[in-house]
């Protein structure tokens, strides 16, 4: 008798479990008590980790790098770290989908003997563990993406990324919890279940690398890899106070991955970097770029690496609400507090008009349910599992057809016509600042809207999130609480909006640059930063 979707789920939670070495598994006496909320305490309070442990994972990968190449660590002794790392927050945020110690400790061994041999290192990324994304294929592993029909079902072959980090290098170890079909701003499913928010475990991480920024966020990876197709990058990392590079379709290869929504090339799905530091975030991005992936994905553009030069002084373009939702208390009070900065550092402030946000938001909708839902029920039907209550619009869509797709399409040209068009008339403006989301994070299944994001999903602008070093402050928030709803949506957000539970919580904003701009906004990113810790 063929197993039910809630045995399916039940079985691959325990063999995840098992995956898990016995001596990386929490001993019953230190695990923290359900009811404490922040656990990235844990690996120095716990007195579980070695001295020498702590001090590699809370390392940045460039640190860690020149550590392997200078043969003061080795590769080997870095992974296991890490993994030990990666099992202590699996067991208190469950935000991995798969973890496999064993090859990642060969694939170590081997990088180790490499260097010791030939006094050469195999690649920039020698020694690295990062950490993928539950879609990233990898040889003989599931890539369930949330859905119960696909555990079991091990693909045959590597995504294209997959097999180029390993040739520059690094070392894979873990994959990342996700939502069902990766669509919804949570990361949630009926297989794994809910990923929580290592800063606070009432909160959630966001969606869908919802996994990978819990695990970035807890230090238990140094560098990890997501994806995003209307901010599943950029929301999660918002979520956790750490950075990330959404990128324009073509600097970075994206064959080879799982989708919930396969063949779905509307609105183009794009992976991007997810780490504690902008420096971080520049180096996977050069990196990966510097390799030539256009030589192994045809999608990906024959564009090198461009330095930047640092301008001194930038003209930003600050969106303080999309029309549509205002952001909550303390989102509004960090774009504002860092608007004053940016300001005193002599960087001139314009306002951006959100004409096209509303257009460009409800396209995004049309776009993601297009076939009227049937990708994600194809992927239910084998296993009678149900639809998961975040994905109403799947059930309720209407196929559109062939002809209606292609005049969403003209819409969608013409659109991204109008905000370039947009963009140019503010003369010589060189980046845009906005909310990440209308959140610093939610309570769980808060999170529901993705207009600061999704918008530049569809036009396939070059975007970061960034951490600004603002905390939520439910005191100085309060003072400028209050406002008339812009519409439903934002009667939605702000009444889900808990100044209480946010308290401490930090704040992150993002820039966004023109398309295929990412060298640029990335160094922006730096300039902005400065300005605000001046």
């Amino acid at each position: 008798m063929a197993q039910t979707w809630e045995e399916i789920g039940a079985a691959r939670r325990a063999s995840l479990a098992e995956r898990i070495p016995p001596e990386y598994r929490l001993p019953p006496n230190i695990v923290p008590p359900a009811g404490q909320r922040n656990v990235t305490t844990f690996p120095r309070e716990s007195g579980w980790f070695s001295q020498k442990e702590l001090e590699i994972t809370d390392s940045t990968a460039t640190v860690i790098l020149d550590k392997i190449a200078s043969r003061t660590w080795t590769s080997e002794e870095v992974t296991k770290a890490f993994c030990k790392r990666a099992a202590a927050a699996q067991q208190l945020t469950n935000c991995l989908s798969d973890i496999f110690v064993d090859e990642a400790v060969a694939i170590a061994k081997a990088l180790d003997e490499h260097l010791n041999t030939t006094g050469k290192l195999v690649g920039p990324l020698h020694g690295l563990p990062i950490s993928l994304k539950d879609n990233f294929d990898i040889a003989g592993k599931d890539s369930t993406v949330g859905f119960s029909s696909l555990v079991n079902k091990p693909v045959a072959s590597n995504a294209t990324l997959v097999d180029l980090l390993a040739k520059l290098g690094a070392v894979r170890y873990v994959k990342t919890n996700v939502p069902t079909a990766m669509m919804i701003a949570e990361s949630v499913n009926n297989v794994f279940g809910r990923t929580v928010n290592p800063l606070n475990r009432e909160l959630t991480s966001g969606g869908s690398s919802g996994g990978e920024s819990a695990l970035v966020a807890f230090g238990a990876s140094p560098l990890g890899v997501g994806t995003d197709i209307g901010g599943s990058l950029r929301i999660p990392a918002a979520c956790t106070g750490i950075f990330t590079l959404r990128p324009s379709l073509g600097r970075f290869p994206t064959q080879g991955c799982t989708s919930g929504l396969a063949g779905q090339e509307a609105v183009a799905s794009v992976n991007g970097p997810m780490a504690k530091t902008l420096e971080d975030t520049i180096l996977f991005a050069k990196t990966v770029v510097d390799s030539q992936p256009w030589l192994l994905d045809p999608k990906c553009l024959p564009i090198p690496w461009r330095p930047i030069e640092n301008k001194t002084k930038l003209k930003l373009a600050v969106l303080w609400n999309d029309g549509i939702v205002v952001p909550t208390p303390p989102v509004t009070r960090a774009l504002k507090e860092t608007v004053e900065q940016l300001k005193k550092a002599g960087h001139e402030i314009i306002e951006w008009d959100p004409v096209l946000h509303s257009k460009a938001l409800q396209l995004l909708g049309r776009m993601f349910v297009a076939d009227g839902g049937k990708s994600v029920e194809a992927l239910l039907a084998p296993t009678q599992e149900p639809m998961r209550p975040e994905m109403q619009m799947y059930k309720d869509a209407t196929d559109l057809g062939v002809h209606a797709m292609w005049q969403m399409h003209l819409e969608r040209s013409k659109l991204q016509k109008e905000f370039l068009e947009q963009w140019m008339s503010y003369d010589g403006l060189d980046v845009l600042l906005a909310p990440t989301t209308p959140f610093s994070s939610v309570a769980h299944s808060g999170l529901n809207y993705v207009g600061y994001t999704g918008v530049f999903n569809v036009v396939d602008c070059s975007c970061v999130s960034f951490p600004t070093g603002f905390i939520a402050d439910k005191t100085k928030d309060q003072a400028i609480a209050g406002h008339k709803p812009l519409s439903d949506y934002c009667k939605d957000i702000h009444s889900a909006y808990d100044p209480d539970l946010v308290d401490g919580m930090p704040i992150s904003l993002q820039l966004i640059a023109k398309r295929l701009e990412e060298e640029k906004v990335l160094a922006m990113t730096g300039t902005v930063l400065q300005a605000i810790n001046s």
